[in-house]
């Protein structure tokens, strides 16, 4: 965003930009731009509150008012990841013991990952895998953590983007199990510490990690401070 405020500056378009990486607009020089310490993907803050995204626009446009630039402020609020409430999302009961808890787990919640899809009326699943290919998926993430080798583990593609997929699966369905819009990191931190596929997906990194697989491979399996 801060390389286009200037082709726009150039074209003649007064800009403002909402910044989310501080060090970026200090490196870039976007003639205005309001440093928002909030999570990425969350410019204006807090969803469904109008108030307060009212407010941090406000503060934008003020930008304008200034006599000369480049300007960099910052917005006096912080939403930081020790102000977020905890996601309490019911998880069903086990239905079949044969099967890896993760597994049973990611075909249990089927239903809730329908209603989700239907009422937002789209998805980020399918990257590399179908929602229907899940708990297949997470049945080879825990061969992998019990020791087999991940490229013979059945994975149907990059480990990657096959987690992405899962992780995306559990998240969209947290929003429909949830009572009320999951805070910002709430359903990551649901997800990698509450569910069986996160776990699941963890101890993989971890198996991974240890019989040194590809950096990249093992290390983006889940967000990068995450051990």
């Amino acid at each position: 965003m801060s390389t286009l405020a200037h082709v726009f500056e150039e074209a003649g378009i007064a800009t403002v930009v909402l910044a989310s990486i501080r060090a970026v607009a200090e490196k870039m020089h976007p003639p205005r731009t309001l440093y928002c310490e909030f999570p990425l993907g969350r410019p204006l803050g807090k969803p469904n509150d109008t108030a307060f995204q009212q407010d941090v626009l406000n503060a934008a446009f003020a930008l304008f008012e200034r006599d000369s630039g480049p300007v960099l402020e910052d917005y006096p609020e912080k939403i930081a990841l020790a102000d977020v409430e905890p996601l309490a999302c019911p998880l069903p009961p086990r239905f079949d013991p044969s099967l890896p808890a993760a597994v049973d787990e990611a075909r249990a919640l089927r239903d809730a990952y329908d209603r989700a899809v239907a009422a937002s009326g789209r998805t980020s699943v399918g990257r590399a895998v179908t929602a229907d290919a899940v708990p297949d998926a997470l049945a080879s993430f825990v061969k992998i953590s019990e020791g087999t080798p991940w490229a013979e583990a059945g994975l149907p593609g990059n480990p990657i983007e096959i987690a992405h997929d899962i992780r995306s699966y559990y998240e969209e369905l947290a929003v429909e199990l949830a009572d009320g819009p999951p805070g910002p990191w709430a359903a990551e931190r649901w997800f990698y510490d509450t569910t069986e596929g996160g776990k699941a997906i963890m101890a993989a990194r971890r198996s991974m990690k240890e019989a040194k697989a590809p950096f990249p491979l093992w290390f983006y399996l889940s967000p990068g401070p995450r051990t």
